[in-house]
């Protein structure tokens, strides 16, 4: 019999999370984000936490809910772009930044849940990302040390999942999740969907349950889009 990860909700999903300690959160831009457990911890107000994710949210939602309340001392991401909060607090001072590579990063998260301690990458030499770390030439190429990225907790959303665990991601929601959810002393995966074991189809799973501690299913999705564009009406559709 299938061992039932379930708890009640976010609140004790997000349970053992305290100040000081490092979270990764899945998603890709403001795409298959844990909206439910950002906003959960928001309102407990744990702080001083290092945050391993794509992005940094915008002003408003995501991981900018927590920049506003200054609950996050450092900050470990690829891509900042969209949030002016973030950009004060780095130009400031009160927030330490690490900006990685995307694909190094992807790749940072995946070797901590592999059990690879670190691995050399091309990208980001002869930038500043390579100050102090070991050089090695492959084929001719220069290549920079990186060190494996693993978490106390890993969030992450899923589309559907099963109470044992098991994981199917949506679309672009796949960036990254499925690299987190291996990374984390603990993962949290909240859904859209939870059903019982053996509704998932085995071949379409994502993430296994072996990597899951705690599921939970979501609601409210708002699903936002950071920027959106639309062709301009056509003459005939104006027709």
């Amino acid at each position: 019999m299938a061992l039932d990860k379930t708890v009640r909700d976010v609140q004790a999903a997000c349970r053992g999370i305290e100040d000081g300690m490092t979270v990764m959160l899945g998603g890709f831009g403001l795409c298959g984000i844990p909206e439910c457990s950002i906003g959960e911890l928001a309102r407990t107000g744990v702080k001083d936490l290092t945050c391993i994710s794509n992005n940094a949210g915008v002003d408003d939602f995501g991981l900018g809910l927590l920049l506003k309340t200054r609950q996050i001392k450092k900050m470990i991401a690829s891509y900042v772009g969209e949030n002016d909060e973030f950009e004060r607090q780095m130009l400031s001072g009160e927030l330490d930044v690490d900006l990685i590579p995307q694909g190094s990063l992807a790749e940072r998260c995946r070797a901590g849940g592999a059990g690879i301690p670190a691995f050399f990458t091309p990208a980001g030499y002869g930038t500043e990302i390579a100050e102090g770390k070991e050089v090695r030439e492959f084929d001719g190429k220069p290549h920079i040390l990186e060190s494996a990225l693993t978490a106390d907790f890993a969030i992450v959303k899923a589309w559907k999942g099963d109470t044992a665990g098991n994981l199917i991601y949506k679309a672009t929601a796949r960036n990254f999740n499925p690299a987190m959810a291996t990374a984390g002393r603990i993962t949290i995966a909240e859904v859209e969907e939870l059903v019982p074991v053996g509704e998932l189809d085995p071949g379409q799973i994502h993430t296994p349950g072996i990597f899951v501690q705690r599921i939970f299913q979501g609601a409210q999705y708002e699903r936002r889009i950071e920027q959106r564009t639309v062709a301009p009406a056509s003459n005939e559709s104006k027709g």
